[in-house]
């Protein structure tokens, strides 16, 4: 689903926001790494943190497309890698 938009984030605003779900992304995978050895690879937990960690890598490569709408030609993309 695509809404227009009035305002796109700025080339400021996706280096702020990239590097902050970078730090995030960063974050998810040690604790679901801490998990992971406490309760194991097969538990429900293990296995929610990894679809969460799945959906952070597509929320990503969305905002990399985003960015590039944005800001065209001036790479804002790479924040989000």
């Amino acid at each position: 689903m695509q809404n227009a938009v009035a305002n796109p984030l700025t080339y400021e605003e996706h280096r702020d926001l990239g590097r902050e779900m970078l730090k995030t992304k960063v974050r998810l995978r040690q604790l679901g790494s801490v998990v992971v050895g406490v309760y194991g690879p097969n538990s429900r937990t293990a296995f929610t943190f990894q679809k969460l960690n799945d959906a952070m890598d597509k929320l990503c490569g969305e905002m990399e497309a985003q960015a590039e709408a944005d800001c065209p030609g001036l790479d804002a993309s790479s924040f989000y890698r």
